[in-house]
């Protein structure tokens, strides 16, 4: 255990580190960093602690600050009323980082065998044990879980698990489904992402043909990444997650504004796939977010629609494909170790009993357009909890609580009972 304390304007920071074990389940097992930030305004010592739990998988929480073009712009407001702890997760940040080049860090030296198994413990049931560990080491009772996206199935975890650990949550964006196949959850993001689609081009009509032209220079293997890789169609319709946030439609519109070949596009292409290097788990557990007690055998590719297949200007969103592994020359590294994850039979992550029987009060958001997480499935997981405060918005996409403090605003006064909706 290390601890450090550092300032900066208006904030002052706790950096915590401590020794956890890989597998909770074996405590003498293999050990591992998980690392925490604890920020605080300068008058906040006394207030309860909020910990924060990013969305991904496999993202490190934001850096606090408090200078407007740095922060999470959620910090400030939350920071009115609670300390929060950001909580790097398991394999991100500084908390035992994994890399797609397994040279180094967490996934050195192993095998794919090796590094499937050690990837198997990076979810959120563990996620929720280290901060279970991080709230002991600071001896609080009780605290507050807020969850983005990934971060709202964490927290969903947490109630399931340990609800005597929570004195509230909130969740944006976060409620996914309880209880339902994954295959159900793949076809109703992917109808999402139809409607989004056509959506789109009903906006912008003249750039379905642009579209067709970027799929054709895919197919003819000319579409060019900067470090030289030839971009498949199935990477290339990943850049239809855009269309899930706010704002994401008129980005996309600027870029086809650049000519395909051109040095523009290739670079902005590249910073906006979702599945790369840069944030390895994200592409290896993406599926066993979803995946409560089955195996995931690629279902977002299994349930693709026909249309989509038969149709190269229809987008994909957050569907992994087995093609990345074999095209990304990061996540080739991981390829092997990918396919064993597939087969894997993962444990459940949710009780529906223990969510009902959770008497934790629950302020979240749900958006009507969501291409993430569908609505019907929000609905119903909000319906299991005794205490949820549900608020369903069409003001916002997938990423309103980065677009506006008013999300956090109110999601706070529900938390704290001041309005009722």
């Amino acid at each position: 255990m290390t601890e450090e304390t550092k300032y900066l304007p208006g904030l002052k920071l706790r950096e915590i580190t401590l020794k956890v074990p890989l597998n909770h389940l074996e405590p003498e097992g293999r050990q591992i960093d998980i690392f925490a930030r604890v920020a605080t305004r300068e008058d906040g010592e006394k207030k309860p602690y909020l910990v924060f739990f990013q969305g991904g998988p496999g993202s490190e929480d934001p850096r606090p600050s408090l200078y407007p073009d740095t922060n999470p712009n959620w910090l400030e407001r939350v920071l009115q009323d609670y300390q929060v702890v950001l909580l790097d997760q398991r394999g991100t940040g500084r908390s035992t980082p994994v890399y797609a080049t397994t040279d180094r860090g967490a996934l050195a030296g192993l095998d794919p065998q090796g590094q499937a198994e050690y990837l198997s413990h990076l979810r959120a049931d563990e996620i929720v044990n280290d901060a279970e560990a991080v709230r002991q080491y600071l001896g609080v009772q009780q605290w507050v879980s807020m969850g983005q996206s990934f971060g709202g199935f964490t927290t969903l975890r947490y109630l399931s698990a340990h609800p005597e650990s929570l004195a509230g949550a909130i969740i944006t964006g976060g409620l996914t489904a309880v209880g339902h196949p994954i295959e159900d959850v793949y076809a109703a993001t992917w109808q999402i992402m139809l409607e989004k689609t056509e959506a789109y081009y009903r906006q912008f009509p003249g750039d379905r043909k642009k579209v067709a032209r970027v799929a054709q220079l895919c197919a003819a293997g000319k579409l060019r990444l900067p470090s030289g890789e030839a971009l498949s169609l199935a990477r290339w319709r990943n850049i239809g997650s855009r269309l899930g946030a706010q704002g994401g439609d008129l980005w996309l519109h600027n870029l086809l504004d650049h000519e395909a070949l051109s040095a523009v596009f290739s670079h902005d292409l590249a910073d906006a796939l979702p599945f790369t290097g840069r944030n390895p788990i994200y592409s290896v557990l993406h599926e066993s977010c979803y995946a409560d007690g089955v195996s995931t055998r690629w279902a977002a590719q299994r349930t693709m629609p026909a249309a989509v297949r038969d149709d190269p200007t229809l987008f994909a969103g957050e569907h992994i494909s087995h093609a990345i592994f074999t095209e990304d020359r990061e996540l080739a590294n991981l390829a092997a170790a990918a396919d064993i994850l597939a087969t894997h039979e993962w444990p459940k992550l949710y009780q529906p009993e223990n969510l009902k029987a959770a008497q934790v009060p629950v302020a979240a958001v749900a958006y009507f357009h969501d291409a993430f997480v569908p609505l019907e499935y929000s609905l119903e997981t909000a319906a299991l909890l005794p205490q949820c405060r549900l608020w369903v918005t069409s003001e916002y996409e997938h990423n309103g609580l980065r677009r506006d403090t008013r999300v956090i605003d109110r999601l706070i006064k529900l938390l704290q009972g001041k309005i009722t909706q």
